[in-house]
């Protein structure tokens, strides 16, 4: 019996639920003692397969690229299970097993690049005749998979992918460092209010805030926190500017305070990266990025981010003139000079007075209930796919679970779903695939994915009711949920969301157009009292308010792929304070001068919560908007419920992954390839308007 025999025996006998784990996932069974036993035996388990895979050409390659294209598959389930539960379960057990599993499956997958047989016999297969005889997609996948193994340092000397691998560790390790000091930063804090203070802050949050308070054993008072559904509404809505302030510059400390200060971590993450794009043969981190995504370097992403900055800003500068003078006209001429914490709320006072409008009345028209109802409506009736309710066991009591069935009635996928924040979960929003089906030899697996959120809770008697970036969240994030789980790829690296991420957020965006038509909101929007539809005032209100500041919302976008791409692009140590140099190209973009001790990129996990994440490729968020707004003008020309456009986009972009350029995937759906200003129209920043 091997070493690796005997530890699976060891650990079946353990009953480790981390094991073998497939389309069912017992979360009720899971705990944060089976993560390191279960890592160590899978990647015992991959190093045989992968050593098997490097004798490939002894046995006449029987096999290879499929066992290639599920190497490592155990493994990186457990990873994915177990980084998730700590995210939406987090407790210093979970931290320590994410820890613990961390460093030990980076240096895997890093090793499985460098494999110097593995390389030779990739390679060898690639000049075989059977190699030559493939169908498109796994030929698609041989040329992904050899330049990635170059993009790996599968050609480095010994001492080049030694160094390699201690980067890649550190890196894992640095990265989830820093986004646990972001959670641990959000979790501390806490501020207790009486209700005065809260004057003009919405009925709801005031009700919630204080049930919130009474649980935490101060009746009387509101328990204020730096979770978005708390936050957001009152730093737009709160009149007591000193409160605002308060909350301002405490979610500003976020990453910085004392034991959890990414101040630290930061210049280590970028030299780290830095010198990793160097050993492979980039000039920096952001075009090693960029090297297979649509841009295909990191000058392109920055002049398209510089292109858009340029058509945006003569608006955005008119957007702050009219904004400055309203507050001049209702503060007075003696108030004290705008800073970050007024923008929000004098730009709401603006909307306001502008279009009689206030985004909070449309809260009791979107439930949460009635929003997945609608939404859920709409994907039957645009691709065919209907959800079902079903059951099981989840990770926490508000965890829901779901099927999904095409127009055949084919069990195609099935999804969680847990949307309301807690002191032990990550913030944001979030889809992750858990499981990858697709077809098989004999018929088809379903696939497994979930989504997460941070949205409004609900209160007591009160249903959770959202406003429209919360719908918006819940429709992007089933988007990704969906190109997951109508994949039909056969490969499963090429499945679903495994496509160029300046393409991958196409199907989350495109699907947050339907919020905006008649016929959508006609499903989604139902009076959680009275049942009744959105009055047609109201609903020309928000029409009428959509593009409001539309140049200050793109401006904050750009801020953030700029910003990115300044650090992985042109950012040096001789530039000095990373905080300051990201300041400094932040403030460009800011309706106000930042506050001399900003520190936003001590938090943006986007960037620096993970090994790689958005890093170098945050302006995808951007060019895919360009994608998505060119692409519904077909939806809107052919009609928003349109079957047959419905069924193209399915056949010609969900289903297919990443088997196919993504340039070819959108040319194949448009018959063109996008055009650039559809997303300026669309938001009413285009001079033809």
């Amino acid at each position: 019996m091997t070493q690796t025999d005997s530890m699976a025996a060891s650990l079946a006998e353990s009953g480790n639920p981390l094991l073998n784990l497939g389309f069912k996932i017992p979360f009720d069974q899971i705990e944060p003692r089976h993560a390191e036993e279960a890592a160590d035996l899978l990647i015992a388990r991959s190093r045989e397969d992968l050593e098997r895979l490097a004798q490939a050409p002894e046995r006449q390659f029987e096999g290879f690229l499929r066992d290639l294209d599920v190497l490592g598959q155990q493994l990186s389930a457990v990873q994915v299970v177990v980084n998730h539960l700590n995210s939406v379960v987090s407790s210093d057990e979970w931290r320590a097993a994410n820890e613990a599993i961390l460093p030990k499956v980076s240096a895997f997958f890093t090793e499985l690049g460098l494999h110097a047989g593995l390389w030779s016999a990739l390679k060898a297969y690639q000049q075989s005749g059977e190699a030559q005889q493939l169908g498109a997609e796994w030929a698609h996948f041989l040329q992904l998979t050899v330049d990635e193994f170059r993009r790996s340092g599968a050609d480095l000397d010994e001492a080049g992918k030694a160094r390699l691998t201690e980067i890649n560790v550190r890196l894992a390790e640095l990265t989830n460092r820093y986004g646990k000091n972001v959670m641990d930063g959000i979790k501390a804090y806490e501020l207790y209010v009486p209700a005065e203070r809260l004057a003009g802050v919405p009925p709801r949050l005031i009700e919630a805030t204080g049930k919130d308070a009474e649980a935490h054993g101060r009746p009387g008072l509101h328990r204020l926190t730096l979770h978005a559904p708390v936050l957001s509404p009152v730093l737009t809505y709160a009149d007591d500017r000193s409160l605002r302030e308060e909350l301002s510059r405490a979610n500003n400390l976020v990453g910085i305070g004392e034991g959890r200060d990414n101040r630290e971590l930061l210049p280590e993450i970028l030299r780290l990266r830095r010198e990793r794009a160097a050993l492979l043969g980039f000039a920096t981190f952001a075009d090693l990025v960029t090297a297979d995504r649509m841009s295909g370097s990191a000058q392109a992403a920055i002049d398209f981010e510089r292109d858009l900055e340029a058509r945006t800003r003569p608006f955005f500068e008119q957007e702050n003139r009219e904004l400055l003078a309203f507050y001049r006209q209702k503060a007075g001429e003696d108030a004290p000079e705008m800073a970050p914490w007024d923008v929000a709320y004098w730009a709401e006072k603006l909307r306001a007075e502008r279009y009689d409008f206030d985004e909070e009345a449309l809260r009791p028209y979107f439930p949460m209930a009635q929003v997945l109802s609608g939404l859920f409506e709409i994907t039957r009736r645009v691709f065919g796919i209907t959800v079902q309710e079903a059951q099981a066991p989840g990770w926490h009591p508000e965890v829901q679970y779901y099927n999904l069935l095409n127009e055949d009635g084919q069990h195609v996928a099935s999804f969680y779903t847990d949307w309301f924040p807690r002191d032990s979960k990550r913030g944001g929003a979030w889809m992750n695939a858990l499981y990858t089906g697709g077809p098989r030899e004999d018929g088809f697996a379903p696939h497994l994915g979930l989504m997460c959120g941070n949205l409004n809770p609900p209160s007591g008697d009160t249903p959770s009711l959202l406003n429209l970036r919360e719908v918006e969240t819940v429709f992007h994030e089933f988007g990704h949920l969906l190109h997951h789980a109508l994949s039909r790829v056969p490969v499963r690296s090429l499945s679903g969301t495994r496509v160029a991420w300046d393409f991958v957020e196409l199907p989350s965006q495109i699907m947050e157009n339907w919020i905006w038509t008649p016929e959508g909101l006609s499903l989604i929007a139902r009076h959680y009292q009275t049942g009744e539809g959105l009055p047609e005032e109201l609903y020309t209100k928000m029409m009428a308010a959509r593009n409001f500041r539309a140049a200050a919302t793109a401006m904050r976008q750009y801020s953030f792929g700029t910003v990115d791409l300044s650090l992985h692009a042109e950012y040096t140590e001789n530039d000095g304070d990373v905080l300051a140099y990201a300041r400094n190209v932040l403030s460009r973009y800011s309706p106000v001068p930042p506050l001399p001790d900003s520190a936003f990129i001590a938090q943006f996990g986007h960037l620096f919560s993970s090994p790689v994440g958005y890093a170098g490729g945050y302006y995808s968020y951007k060019w895919a908007e360009v994608l998505d707004a060119d692409a519904f003008s077909r939806f809107e020309k052919e009609g928003v419920f349109n079957r047959q456009t419905g069924r193209d986009f399915v056949e010609r972009i969900l289903s297919r992954g990443g088997s196919k350029d993504a340039g070819e995937l959108y040319r194949d759906f448009m018959g063109r390839g996008p055009d650039p200003q559809a997303l300026l129209r669309r938001s009413g920043l285009s001079a033809q308007d």
